[in-house]
């Protein structure tokens, strides 16, 4: 069995609990400079002391990260206002932005804290003058603020300012874009310590490094993890008991259940969009080919036959067909199979290989380890026109995983002849690094939505 590293009282943990250690930061590698420009005022602290959180700081830190806004730096800022009625909007508008983030933080009861926060457009505000006039519910005429997109008051505990930072970087992400922000999320990765007594690891932390746990710990291999669609279970590959199997874990509880161990190999899990069903690839009558299992009744249907190698399947967000890696062709490239009538096509041309693939949440772009002349690299394929863009340089680069919003790429990558997590946006505009100061890092899975 493996040693399980459970952590005490883990709901509390999954609610924001603080971190037992936290080893991965994100190093940026490449900026922004040609994303929309954003301030983020530092919120105004209304007690004594030091707040053992820079709230404004993880907003300007996450938005930065999605590569679709460049926060301007505190030096260049021609004021700090905390409130729509401080502002001088042409002061603004002067510089480029066209929203503003500002808050204060002030002491509550029971060791608490009031997070008080705006999020304003510059623009509009300029228009009005920061005042406009509408009618009110009984025909009257009032004076509103329409400049003001976001206007929220939250009350949260000491241990859950980074959180709460990361739902206000959320909540701006969505305002400015229409798009869900995926900043309050986590990841799982398999993290190598060779001096560790159990080497092969298994833990999950903050999309950002931050908050880190180890959840299990073996002296044999640990592989492929990866999130139900409602975030409660860890599906995974482990070697402890001398083969690869697939075990489900609650994170609840943190107790696993094996889950497949036919003869020879059991990898590559993946739930269906639903979590009703789990992909799988087994070797039990030859060659790899992809099963799909049904979680409840655990009967196996085989979606691929032949001979040739099949793997690393991926639901379409529809869950009406798989893609995968298949050598069929000789090398390996990425192709589609209808679940409804095994029709098969392959998907992927360019370049002499393409596999590890995953598809967007709207099913529009096949994100991917492209090898060229330049290497092993993740790229986006539009599955419409079929034109394929290189997102990165680094070395090596396997295993990506798409934040649920599909705004962002956690992969795999070699740096300093050592495994570690790199960061891209799906624009390519935003790179970073996330090394680990204890081991090699791979594998890793980002949750979906919290």
């Amino acid at each position: 069995m493996l040693k399980r590293f459970l952590v005490s009282a883990f709901a509390t943990f999954l609610a924001f609990s603080p971190p037992a250690f936290a080893e991965l930061r994100i190093v940026i590698t490449e900026g922004i400079s040609s994303a929309r420009p954003i301030a983020i005022v530092p919120f105004k602290w209304e007690g004594e002391g030091k707040l053992p959180t820079d709230v404004s700081a993880v907003v300007a830190s996450d938005l930065q990260r999605s590569g679709k806004f460049s926060p301007i730096p505190i030096d260049k800022m021609p004021q700090t206002p905390y409130n729509d009625e401080q502002i001088d909007f042409n002061d603004w508008t002067a510089m480029g932005v066209d929203a503003l983030v500002t808050g204060t933080i002030s002491p509550a009861a029971d060791g608490k804290y009031l997070i008080t926060y705006q999020l304003i457009d510059i623009v509009r505000g300029q228009l009005t003058g920061g005042q406009s006039k509408g009618l009110s519910a009984t025909g009257e005429l009032v004076l509103t603020k329409d400049h003001l997109l976001l206007n929220n008051r939250k009350v949260v505990g000491n241990n859950q300012l980074r959180q709460y930072a990361h739902r206000i970087s959320d909540l701006v992400y969505e305002k400015l874009t229409g798009e869900k922000g995926a900043f309050l999320t986590r990841i799982a990765y398999v993290v190598v310590d060779d001096k560790a007594e159990f080497p092969y690891q298994l833990r999950i932390s903050d999309y950002d490094g931050f908050n880190e746990m180890r959840f299990l710990s073996s002296k044999q291999p640990l592989m492929s993890p990866a999130w139900s669609p409602d975030g409660k279970y860890l599906a995974y590959v482990s070697f402890e008991n001398g083969q690869a199997q697939i075990f489900l874990m609650n994170i609840f509880t943190g107790v696993p259940e094996l889950i497949s161990s036919f003869p020879r190999h059991n990898g590559s899990p993946r739930f269906s969009p639903d979590g009703s069903k789990l992909a799988l690839v087994l070797s039990k009558t030859g060659s790899l080919q992809v099963y799909v299992m049904d979680l409840k009744t655990r009967k196996l249907e085989q979606i691929t036959k032949g001979r040739a190698n099949n793997t690393e399947p991926f639901w379409d967000p529809d869950g009406q067909s798989l893609i995968f890696t298949s050598d069929r062709g000789g090398k390996p490239q990425i192709y589609r199979v209808n679940l409804a009538d095994g029709s098969t096509n392959r998907i992927t041309w360019q370049g002499s290989q393409n596999l590890g693939g995953q598809l967007t949440p709207d099913g529009r772009y096949l994100v991917m380890v492209h090898r060229s002349d330049s290497g092993y690299n993740i790229a986006k394929q539009d599955l419409q026109t079929g034109a394929v863009e290189i997102l990165t340089k680094t070395m090596l680069d396997e295993s990506p995983s798409l934040a649920p919003n599909g705004g962002m790429v956690i992969y795999s990558s070699v740096y300093g002849r050592n495994n570690v997590l790199s960061l891209v946006s799906i624009d390519g505009r935003f790179k970073a690094r996330l090394p680990a100061t204890n081991g090699r890092v791979r594998a890793p899975a980002w949750s979906p939505f919290q």
